[in-house]
């Protein structure tokens, strides 16, 4: 008989319950993520044919399990937090929050959910996955060291240091003055330990991007040649993406990243709200891209300046234009997927998590 094993993941240990086609529960329990948990939670598992498991957050804190039970054959579909969320609430009358409520929150989900994504192993998105997530993190550790070495050189210099400010600049300027006081030496030293960090920081960024940029190409993707998408955002995109073809359409795939606005209206007001749902990182994708292109004579430009001249504000045209990129990434990565699957076997072989 088909079941549904929900799961509620966790570092160290997870939450299954396993329920049947009318959504009641035939077993369940705590187990933990070690080599014999693990091994207790797959032959639970395994004793129901047709068995489906559903792990929510397999991009979170989830992801560890989700990779064993793919590795091990099993089918895994990815539950977005924000859904188990909304079926615990109606499936207990209140907020209240447990483990096994979660769990069995988890698989209803997969139950009652035909659109959820299956997640498929395939490890050049598995790998550009994790170098992308190096990338951003390499980003947050530069803007981190480049505050605190900005509030150093507050204290040295009169004003401080210009705004955008590399690693190399801020040595010569630093190399202009010689305290003599305790403190000012202190200072300084301490800047230019700052600046050596800066500098290994950036030596690390450049390889990931270099890394990046040769994944992507051998994928045989062109989002490269968008005005606004580097290795990293094109990384981005093929790793959480996966399957374009999961997407019914470019307004599923809009829906997916947060660009889509939200249907607002009442009676006869016909209105829209910002969409605060979505996958996050691809609509950081989609702004940046906007962003870049507003700064050059682009398309995009065109578009956004057009909007502004019908009556939207800035902030109502540059939704609109994100709106506009995400088609337009849809496009290409259609027409890049379809060449892929036209050039042999393996072209699609979907992606191992469905970030939420």
């Amino acid at each position: 008989m088909p079941v549904i094993i929900g799961m509620d993941p966790h570092k160290r240990s997870a939450t299954i319950e396993v329920i049947n086609e009318l959504g009641n529960m035939i077993t369940g329990g705590e187990l933990g993520t070690d080599r014999v948990g693990y091994a207790e939670m797959l032959a639970t598992g395994r004793r129901f044919s047709g068995r489906v498991w559903a792990v929510e957050g397999c991009n979170g804190v989830g992801r560890h399990i989700a990779h064993r039970l793919i590795h091990d054959g099993e089918t895994v579909l990815d539950v977005p937090a924000k859904l188990s969320a909304q079926v615990r609430v109606f499936a207990t009358g209140n907020g209240r929050k447990t483990d096994p409520i979660d769990a069995h929150s988890v698989a209803l989900v997969a139950l009652r959910t035909p659109n959820l994504v299956r997640l498929q192993a395939d490890p050049e998105l598995v790998v550009m996955g994790m170098l992308v997530d190096r990338r951003d993190e390499l980003g947050r550790a530069r803007t981190q060291t480049v505050n605190r070495l900005h509030r150093l050189l507050l204290e040295l210099f009169p004003g401080g240091a210009k705004k955008f400010l590399s690693a190399m600049q801020a040595r010569a300027l630093v190399a202009t003055i010689k305290p003599r006081d305790v403190v000012g030496k202190t200072r300084r030293r301490l800047a230019v330990e700052l600046i050596a960090e800066l500098e290994t920081i950036d030596k690390k960024i450049k390889a990931a991007d270099r890394d990046l940029r040769e994944l992507v190409i051998a994928r045989g993707s062109t989002l490269l040649d968008l005005h606004g998408i580097g290795p990293s955002g094109a990384a981005r995109l093929l790793a959480d993406v996966g399957d374009i073809h999961r997407f019914a359409g470019r307004d599923r795939f809009a829906s997916w990243n947060g660009t889509a606005p939200l249907d607002a209206s009442s009676g006869e007001q016909q209105r829209h709200r910002l969409s605060r749902a979505g996958n996050r990182r691809i609509n950081r994708t989609l702004h940046i891209m906007g962003v870049v292109q507003l700064r050059n004579p682009t398309a995009g430009r065109v578009y956004f300046d057009g909007k502004k001249a019908a009556g939207k504000t800035s902030m109502e045209a540059m939704r609109a234009l994100k709106r506009r990129l995400s088609n337009v990434v849809y496009a290409r990565m259609l027409v890049d997927q379809k060449r892929r699957e036209a050039a042999g076997p393996g072209g699609t072989r979907g992606r191992l998590c469905n970030p939420a």
